[in-house]
């Protein structure tokens, strides 16, 4: 007796009829017939009755039938847990502050609940730096801003960010504030991460567009030092939505408003090195990156953001 005797037999029964179920597994109907009869044989028993109006199990056939069911479930388990015990090894994926701040830990579950001997090194840094540690190889992964450097990398589009003017809350105003062109940065004293970082490159191409010229009071490339002195009112700042993550009490302590032009986004990308380059583990773990992403963004806990696919 073999498996696919098994499955030829359930899904004949499912769909009542020799022809379709020929159809659907892609043989022909002779030799279907052929292999349900070299079952019947070793059973020494007939489990289909065949009839004008189709085919039906008999009671031979409707025992058979569920411990048929319940062999090709156990060995598709057995197929999965195979495939995933063999996935194992180190896989190193780079974020930016405000990425991690938002997609670490789930990605960090995700990854122990379907490949937990697949051990994670996460790198927390500058998406300037993740740039040129993916481009040496010391990362495997990395979601970055600025693609316009890949070498041979993989690079899968996943979302875009609005961007947001933060700033102290002052007594009594509302954490969320009405949205601002912007024209109205102009003389808002900011600070910024210096240009290493993909969000100043993107906010500098925005400033010229808008011929503004950015009242910068100091530049941090520490998103935690950044944001504790946006708390201690140095200055305002423009982030993603994600950056709050980074503030404890945010809505206590900051107000935001979102910067309405539709040319000021942030897009985010997975990047990787080419498919050859990458372990199986690797190949895992970015499909489950991904996957992370996008159940983040459609349930709404990556607030401000929408799929790479869709417009905001």
């Amino acid at each position: 007796m073999e498996l696919r005797q098994l499955k030829y037999f359930v899904r004949i029964v499912e769909l009542g009829s020799m022809s379709r179920a020929a159809l659907d597994l892609d043989l022909v109907q002779s030799a279907l017939s052929q292999q349900i009869s070299r079952l019947e044989s070793e059973l020494s028993t007939r489990l289909l009755q065949r009839s004008s109006k189709g085919v039906v199990p008999t009671a031979a056939g409707q025992a058979f039938l569920r411990e048929a069911q319940l062999t090709l479930r156990h060995a598709e388990q057995a197929v999965r847990a195979a495939q995933q015990s063999r996935l194992s090894g180190t896989v190193s994926v780079g974020l930016a502050s405000t990425t991690a701040a938002v997609l670490g830990v789930p990605l960090m579950q995700a990854m122990h609940a379907r490949y937990p001997d697949v051990r994670l090194h996460l790198v927390e840094s500058m998406s300037g730096h993740l740039t040129s540690m993916l481009n040496t190889r010391q990362l495997d992964l990395a979601v970055l801003f600025d693609t316009g450097v890949a070498r041979r990398w993989s690079v899968l589009p996943l979302l875009e960010e609005k961007l947001y003017l933060m700033q102290p809350r002052a007594a009594g105003a509302r954490h969320q504030l009405p949205a601002i062109s912007m024209a109205g940065l102009q003389g808002v004293p900011l600070i910024l991460p210096t240009g290493a970082h993909g969000l100043r490159s993107a906010l500098d191409a925005a400033f010229v567009r808008s011929n503004i010229k950015p009242q910068l009071v100091a530049e941090i490339d520490s998103l935690s030092m950044l944001m504790d002195a946006v708390c201690a009112g140095l200055g305002c700042t423009v982030q993603p939505w994600a950056a709050l993550g980074r503030v404890q009490c945010a809505a206590q302590r900051l107000q935001w408003a979102e910067i309405d032009d539709a040319l000021v986004r942030r897009s985010n990308a997975l990047c990787s090195l080419s498919d050859d380059e990458l372990s199986p583990a690797a190949l895992a773990t970015r499909v489950v990156l991904a996957d992370c992403a996008r159940a983040l963004v459609t349930s709404g806990e990556w607030a401000g953001t929408l799929l790479a696919h869709h417009k905001l």
